[in-house]
């Protein structure tokens, strides 16, 4: 298992290695809210992220909170 492991990092390390040692000049123009619209799409799909698993990110804290009680209370 970890050879496979070892194996594919190494293909993709080395697929990324080969992609930016052929790159050539890009002769576009990328419009300046660009950035911003990249920050905006990964905050979204952060807040949907947190959203969608509020549920189990509660119990996670809730159960948190319980062991320490638990644990103050048994001293």
């Amino acid at each position: 298992m970890m050879l496979r492991f070892t194996y594919a990092t190494l293909s993709v390390a080395l697929l990324f290695a080969l992609l930016f040692s052929l790159q050539r000049p890009a002769y576009a123009y990328v419009d300046p809210g660009s950035g911003l619209l990249v920050c905006q799409s990964a905050s979204a799909i952060f807040a949907g992220m947190l959203y969608y698993f509020r549920r189990r990110l509660g119990l996670l804290f809730q159960k948190a909170s319980n062991r320490r009680t638990e644990r103050s209370s048994n001293r």
